[in-house]
């Protein structure tokens, strides 16, 4: 005996079809490194960059590598990173406002989102740990890896809001106009507020700091 045909009723297809279209869809990740070489890319400032085995490498410094795109905004920013070393020195930084020609406006007037585990090697306190905007913000937890284990860090700039999440742990969430301590030495950034969009770049520090770079990615927040 034939068994009868099972017809699903038009209104539950389109309930489906619904819920799908309901579905918030994520954005999707956009390389701002090819992991060929630095299309894209300019370095200022001393030191250099150069792409070795598919990955961004530091010498020198103090220098700055910016992304020549345009500023960003109300995005995510996911950086792979190694030491070579047990500890090294870098930085990402972020909300640069104008496109830089020298090395030290976007410490004054951007943020950098620091990399280096052991500040205290260079007589710098916990406001200078990986995942801290640079000598402004208390670090909420430690969770930077030595070299040469990879570290994932993910920046999300959130209108005057910038949360720094390493390695699956959050670092730093500051807001635009919290209280920040005063300078303690000559070079920490200028205190002040900084703009919600900026370019971002990466930190080569010294000729005793390699740091390699895997991925550099952005992913808009909506």
């Amino acid at each position: 005996m034939r068994k009868p045909l099972t017809v699903t009723p038009l209104f539950a297809i389109a309930a489906l079809l619904f819920i799908s279209a309901a579905q918030p869809q994520t954005p999707a990740w956009k390389p701002l490194f090819n992991g060929k070489d630095l299309t894209g890319w300019k370095h200022v400032g001393p030191g250099n960059m150069t792409v070795e085995d598919g990955l961004i490498r530091t010498h020198g410094g103090m220098g700055l590598l910016y992304w020549t795109g345009g500023k960003l905004s109300n995005c995510r920013i996911r950086v792979v990173y190694k030491m070579r070393d047990l500890n090294d020195n870098s930085g990402v930084f972020i909300r640069i406002p104008i496109e830089p020609r020298e090395e030290w406006m976007p410490v004054h007037y951007g943020y950098e989102v620091q990399i280096d585990n052991h500040p205290e090697t260079s007589n710098e306190d916990e406001y200078h740990v990986t995942g801290t905007l640079y000598s402004l913000t208390k670090p909420l937890a430690k969770p930077g890896k030595p070299g040469p284990e990879w570290n994932t860090m993910v920046i999300t700039l959130d209108g005057p809001r910038t949360i720094v999440v390493l390695n699956d742990v959050t670092v730093t969430d500051y807001t635009e106009g919290q209280p920040v301590p005063e300078r303690k030495f000559n070079f920490e950034p200028q205190r002040g507020s900084r703009p919600n969009e900026g370019y971002i770049g990466l930190q080569n520090h010294s000729d005793n700091d390699i740091v390699f770079f895997k991925e550099v990615s952005v992913q808009p927040l909506h």
